[in-house]
Formats: C-alpha cells, sequence, structure tokens
C-alpha cells in the first residue's frame, strides 16, 4: 500500500502540538490525523454513498440504511445496551447523510478506547437490521418530513424547497431525507441489501485522529479486509438548469412568519481556483451568522427585519449551535444561495428585494481594494476558527481527499494570500449573476404576497420604529421599486402537504 505522510501544525484545545495526517491512496483507504498528547480518539468513517444512490420509488433508503447504524443495533447488543454502554464514557456514535456521502462519526476517550471501537465497528460491518429499530427509524423519518419539514421549520423549509427548484430531473432532486411515498416502500430486506451493496471496501475511507496507539491501524487494516471488496462508480450528474428570470414557488401554510431562499447551481467547487476567489467575494456579501456581510449589516443591523441574512457559494449545513459548517458534506456541484430568515409577511416583499439588491450591487461594482483586503484577512483568521477539534479538523482533511486539494484550512490561507481584488471581481462577473434565481418562500398569504411580486407593485418597508436615519430612508425609497423579472409562467403556489410526497 503505497503511502503519501506530511506534518503540519495544528493549534488544538489552546495548545501548538505536533500532528501527522497520513493517506493510504488505495482502497480502502485509511487518513491518520494523530494527536499524540490529544485523550480523545476521534473517527469519522466516510461511505461514499449517498441520496443519489436511492432507487427510485425508494427515496430515503441510504439515510435510513444510516440510521440503522446510528441508532440501532449491532450483531452483539442491542440499541438500548449501546447507548447505556456509551453514556458513562460520554462518548458518542452518530451518522451524516448527504446528497453524495454518509459518515460515521463517533469520539470516545482512549481510556475505553477498544471496546468502543468493537461497538463502532460492529455496527458499521454487522448492524443488528432488528425490526423494532427498523420500525422505529422508519417512523422518525417520516414524522420529520411530514410534520417537523413541512410543519414546524419553515427556514429548512424554504431552503428544501430551493433544492426541489434547482435540481428538476437530477439525482440532487429529492431531499437527503426522502420522500413520503419513498420511506413508506421501503423494507427491511432492502436496508440490508443496501448495505451490503455499499459497506464495501470500495467505497469506504475511514478516518482518524487523536491520541490512538499505532497498533490500532493494523486492527482497522485488517477489519476492512473482512469487508466485501465491492467497486465504486460515481452517480452521473448532468449539468442543472439554470433559471430564465426569477422561476420558484411560494410554499403555502398557516406560518407566522415568511421564509425565503434564492440562488442557482453554480459550476464552481473547491477544486477550482474561483472558489477562494469567491470565498472572500460571499464573505463580504453575507458570511453565516456573523455581521461580517453586507446583507446582515443591511437588513437586519440597519433595518431590524429579522435575525440574520447570509449568503453561501456551496452547500452549508450549520454544526450544531456553532456558526460553523458541517465538514463531510462534499459535493460535486454547487450552487450559490442566499438565506433570508423569517420576516414579517408585511415586510416580506421588501426584504427580498433588498437581498437581491445586495447582490446585484456586488456583480455589478465588485470590492474595493480596501473591501477586499478587510474581508480577506478576515476570512484568513476567521477559517482557523472551523477546526476547534480533532474532530472537525478529521473531517476537513477527508473532504480534502474527496475535492483533491491540499488540506483545505490551509490551502484557504494559501490561496487567499495570493489573491487581488481584480482576481475577486473576475470571478464575481465569471460566476455570479443578479437577474434569474430559483426563489422558494414559505408564507401564509400565498396569493396577494405571488400578484404583488408578479406585478412589481411598490414595497415600502413598514418600521416599527419611528426614529430611521435619513440615508436609509432614501435608500428604502430604491429598494421599495426595484423590479424583479418574475417568470410568471414558472413561478407558483404549492401547499406545503403536497411538498416531499414522491
Amino acid at each position: 500500500m503505497n503511502l503519501r505522510i506530511y506534518s503540519i501544525n495544528v493549534l488544538f484545545f489552546s495548545m501548538l502540538m505536533a500532528t501527522t495526517i497520513t493517506f493510504a491512496q488505495q482502497a480502502p483507504r485509511i487518513i491518520e490525523v494523530n494527536v499524540p498528547n490529544s485523550p480523545l480518539v476521534s473517527f469519522r468513517i466516510v461511505i461514499r454513498s449517498g441520496s443519489v444512490n436511492d432507487p427510485a420509488g425508494k427515496e430515503g433508503l441510504n439515510v435510513l440504511t444510516a440510521a440503522m447504524i446510528g441508532q440501532g443495533g449491532s450483531r452483539s447488543l442491542s440499541y438500548q445496551q449501546i447507548v447505556d454502554k456509551l453514556y458513562p464514557w460520554a462518548a458518542e456514535i452518530r451518522v451524516q447523510a448527504d446528497k453524495e456521502v454518509t459518515t460515521i462519526i463517533g469520539e470516545v476517550h482512549r481510556d475505553h478506547l477498544e471496546e468502543f471501537f468493537g461497538i463502532l465497528w460492529e455496527l458499521i460491518a454487522s448492524p443488528r437490521f432488528d425490526p423494532e429499530d427498523f420500525a422505529r427509524n422508519k417512523d422518525e423519518h417520516l414524522n420529520y418530513l411530514k410534520n417537523t419539514l413541512r410543519g414546524n421549520d419553515d427556514e429548512n423549509l424554504g431552503k428544501s424547497g430551493l433544492n426541489l427548484l434547482m435540481y428538476v430531473n437530477h439525482p440532487y432532486h429529492a431531499v437527503v431525507a426522502g420522500t413520503v411515498q419513498g420511506l413508506n416502500a421501503i423494507t427491511l430486506d432492502d436496508i440490508k441489501a443496501f448495505h451490503r451493496a455499499m459497506y464495501t471496501q470500495g467505497r469506504i475511507v475511514f478516518g482518524i485522529a487523536g491520541g490512538y496507539p499505532k497498533e490500532l491501524i493494523d486492527r482497522v487494516r485488517k477489519d476492512l479486509a473482512l469487508l466485501p471488496v465491492g467497486s465504486y462508480a460515481e452517480v452521473p450528474l448532468p449539468k442543472p438548469v439554470q433559471p430564465v428570470g426569477v422561476e420558484g414557488m411560494i410554499i403555502e401554510k398557516d406560518n407566522r412568519a415568511t421564509a425565503v431562499s434564492f440562488g442557482y447551481p453554480i459550476d464552481v467547487t473547491r477544486a477550482d481556483k474561483d472558489y477562494y476567489a469567491l470565498l472572500v467575494a460571499n464573505s463580504y456579501l453575507g458570511e453565516h451568522r456573523t455581521f461580517n456581510g453586507v446583507l446582515m449589516n443591511h437588513l437586519r443591523g440597519d433595518r431590524g427585519l429579522n435575525y440574520g441574512d447570509y449568503s453561501y457559494i456551496e452547500n452549508f449545513i450549520q454544526d450544531g449551535g456553532s456558526t460553523f459548517p458541517d465538514p463531510n458534506i462534499p459535493r460535486r456541484q454547487q450552487f450559490f444561495s442566499v438565506w433570508i430568515r423569517p420576516v414579517e409577511p408585511k415586510n416580506a416583499h421588501f426584504a427580498i428585494r433588498a437581498a437581491m439588491r445586495e447582490v446585484q450591487l456586488l456583480v455589478e461594482n465588485g470590492l474595493t481594494k480596501e473591501q477586499f483586503e478587510t474581508t480577506r484577512d478576515f476570512l484568513i483568521n476567521y477559517s482557523k476558527l472551523w477546526v476547534q477539534t480533532q474532530s472537525r479538523r478529521l473531517g476537513y482533511v477527508m473532504d480534502s481527499e474527496f475535492y483533491g486539494t491540499p488540506y483545505y484550512v490551509d490551502y484557504v490561507a494559501k490561496q487567499l494570500s495570493d489573491l487581488t481584488a481584480a482576481d475577486v471581481n473576475a470571478a464575481i462577473k465569471k460566476h455570479l449573476q443578479a437577474n434569474n434565481y430559483y426563489l422558494s418562500i414559505v408564507a401564509k398569504d400565498a396569493g396577494p404576497l405571488r400578484e404583488a411580486l408578479l406585478l412589481n407593485a411598490p414595497s415600502p418597508i413598514q418600521y416599527n420604529n419611528p426614529n430611521v436615519p435619513v440615508d436609509i430612508l432614501a435608500q428604502d425609497k430604491a429598494i421599495q421599486a426595484l423590479p424583479i423579472d418574475i417568470n410568471k409562467e414558472k413561478f407558483r403556489i404549492v401547499p406545503s402537504g403536497d411538498l416531499f410526497e414522491k
């Protein structure tokens, strides 16, 4: 087995310590991030299987199979026995499924490593496939689609609506959780067959980080060798169709506020040089849950419209309650999007215009030299915070392997250091535009909102605070009349209960 080894330094738990990252180049691949002084051992086992591998009519098979590992028993232990074992160790085993990959994540203190690894590996290689676990997990996923996503989570409902719009007749079309009819059609035998086909040497990338003994790697190699050999071939991805004008839908439901997501596919990933220029442009526009972006400053800060307004140049799933993205959600195709967290219905039309105006200004004007330098310096430093734990660091190392790049956080610093404002502005002109969007809105009174959008009716903002600066009021007059080219033939109202059925 050919190995490529290099060493770097990592800031971990506020201590600088030597870290060795090792890649095994041949399948099954092993990625090591050895942090000798760490008392924790972290695992990220990536399976090259995602929702793109769901058979037609059984959408949700990948995520439900993963749930039988993360929330199910093993050959030797029931699910409850595993929970009882892990709790006093303060250890965890969980799964994270996305479009292209599924990741089994584990972490334990090294005092319990041997027994923990035995449980973890048996879950992966020999799940229990208990009928009770299957029924419980299926019910939970159906409940998520029918009640949580459609009923109680407007923000993610809007984002999921955007996904449906962007990826018609595309392997990315169904949400990762699947469909109601797809989940209902899945049997326990389907789960067993899918596990046999996907959890193989040809699809697995095994990641480990922390203060583990080197002999554990020998055990990992032996265990991997016992898996079916299998093979891996990428699911072909057609080029996504771009919107003509503003295409979209208003998802109608009885809610108190209006959530908005809009965007379009872009032909850029971390493997492309322009990605790093767009990373700067995006941070200037709307870094997630920070006041670094103009969206946040102008919509929330200046006008108090809502809690937050952000933009993204790739799929973003927030890691718990942090401001950071989850690692190990890589995709071969990405998209640009803007997320307007729920606003009062009376200001929804204005908020859409205000956010689209910020994108328009970015595309038309780019960044000044000062804006570029300030944003670049912020981003170089901010990116270091993405790897505050060794598990997240391991995740980013594995994502770099997916995209075929050097270690991402170091690569960001190098690429950004070499950029100029002209580079960023050229990437903006090449990859971003401000006229054609897919637009997903979650709103109560869909009919009047659709009519106002189609007519480009003025949408003056209604302030609760009468003491608004004169310059903001002057900007508001321009924003409230900003023309939006709604594609009347492709802008519809959809009841929330109709989504994710099939």
